[in-house]
């Protein structure tokens, strides 16, 4: 019989993925009590960083997907020749 994974049940995973969220609204609160200390100006908007690299993460997905795919992608029979 094969051993069963603490996320093969569909609830383990929900209350996985609630703790999740809650720690994630956690921080998104918190970060509004702490003082910032930014060397420019924008860098103390609540939510800066978080925001940030939200960007930073889509720019290097849509590079990867749209650009590299393109330099790096080979034929279908590419194994074949």
């Amino acid at each position: 019989m094969e051993k069963k994974h603490f996320f093969d049940k569909p609830e383990n995973v929900r209350n996985l993925l609630r703790a999740l969220y809650a720690v994630c609204a956690l921080l998104i609160v918190i970060d509004f009590f702490i003082p910032k200390h930014g060397y420019i100006l924008f860098e103390n908007a609540p939510q800066f960083f978080a925001a940030y690299g939200l960007v930073a993460y889509i720019t290097i997905v849509f590079t990867a997907k749209y650009i590299l795919r393109s330099i790096a992608k080979r034929k279908e029979d590419y194994y074949d020749d």
